[in-house]
């Protein structure tokens, strides 16, 4: 028992390291309660999860970023309310105790739609990512080159700073 609970006591503790490959990091899916941003949401159980591999413009904590507000309301319509679908990557978490995720509505993933639509550019921090960085990549040359979103509305895009 000692050996065995210590084992397990350890993994509990890891955090990210014990949720990458095969380990569940969090729910598989669930409802979301409210948007925060355009790339961080919170659960119905209170847990916040940060999207992979994107950064929106921010409108929260006193930024009030180029496209930040549109960010945020083109996010809320596509998911506050609604059972939406958490893939995981490699890290569970970040920092601030957020989960790590790619998160599906109706079949369509957000994380990619808001790049693809210009809301959001890639923001890469290994290892999560590292598979679909350069579907990302593309994603935001497309957006960029269509002027989609704040392509085409910001002088100073946040991204580029």
């Amino acid at each position: 028992m000692k050996g065995r609970g210590w084992l397990l006591l350890l993994l509990w503790g890891a955090g990210p390291l014990a949720c990458g490959g095969g380990g569940r990091c969090g729910p598989g899916s669930a409802t979301v309660q409210r948007v925060i941003d355009g790339d961080t949401v919170e659960l119905a159980d209170g847990r916040r999860v940060r999207y992979l591999l994107i950064d929106a413009p921010e409108n929260t904590s006193g930024h009030n970023d180029c496209y930040g507000a549109e960010a945020t309301a083109y996010n809320r319509a596509l998911v506050e309310g609604r059972r939406v679908q958490l893939e995981y990557d490699v890290e569970c978490s970040d920092r601030y105790d957020r989960l790590l995720a790619y998160v599906r509505v109706d079949g369509q993933e957000v994380n990619a739609r808001l790049v693809e639509q210009g809301y959001a550019c890639v923001y890469y921090i290994p290892p999560n990512g590292q598979q679909r960085q350069v579907e990302y990549q593309t994603l935001e040359a497309q957006a960029r080159a269509a002027g989609r979103g704040m392509w085409g509305e910001c002088q100073v895009v946040s991204c580029d700073r």
